[in-house]
């Protein structure tokens, strides 16, 4: 064999052979991408169940209490349940798990309370500050207490929830929350109503 067609040779045999390397890496890659591509998905839909599930079992555990608060009181169940969603993120809040408060509710003098700080809307800006906060013994009594502090008012203003109280749908509602001064954060009417609508919650109501 010449010596041209002995290094031709050599070098198609050298072509092939890094061919056949850079074929195996790239099934390597795309197998490994395609593994932890796969897992990390899988990982994301069982979160994303285990998630909506635990929220769906928050929802249930309130109903007989928000229903049974609305039969007294007249406060909407979806009004009730979108505020608890908010005010305790779903129950994981300290105040909620701790202590049983499901929607940030003061305490006044001689009711057992806890010192917590919270976040405020005030001037235009979110500020943490120090307050008290109502110790429940469980959830069902503080769904009550809520819906009697919008039916009854407060000691300052007896009818300051009455445009809460008074309408017939959430979206009234939501925005009598807002209007009669319930909670500082300007987006509340909209976070209320989001929620609601997300997960359905207007069909608990019994208008």
């Amino acid at each position: 064999m010449k010596r041209d067609d002995y290094i031709k040779n050599k070098k198609i045999t050298i072509n092939f052979g890094w061919i056949f390397i850079i074929f195996i890496l790239t099934i390597l890659i795309f197998s490994t991408g395609y593994y932890y591509f796969n897992k990390a998905y899988t990982y994301n839909i069982y979160n994303q169940k285990n998630v909506e599930k635990n929220h769906r079992n928050f929802i249930n555990k309130l109903l007989p209490s928000v229903n049974d608060a609305q039969r007294k009181y007249g406060i909407l169940a979806s009004i009730s349940l979108a505020q608890a969603v908010i005010e305790s993120d779903w129950g994981t809040s300290q105040l909620a798990m701790k202590y049983n408060n499901l929607y940030g509710i003061k305490a006044f003098e001689g009711q057992p309370s806890v010192k917590l700080s919270t976040n405020e809307f005030v001037n235009g800006n979110f500020i943490k500050i120090n307050g008290n906060f109502r110790v429940y013994k469980n959830w069902d009594e503080s769904v009550q207490s809520h819906a009697r502090l919008l039916f009854n008012g407060t000691n300052w203003n007896r009818n300051q929830y009455q445009d809460v109280v008074n309408s017939d749908n959430y979206v009234a509602a939501a925005e009598g929350l807002q209007i009669d001064g319930y909670a500082t954060d300007p987006k509340y009417t909209k976070k209320i109503i989001e929620t609601i609508k997300r997960y359905h919650l207007n069909q608990y109501d019994k208008t």
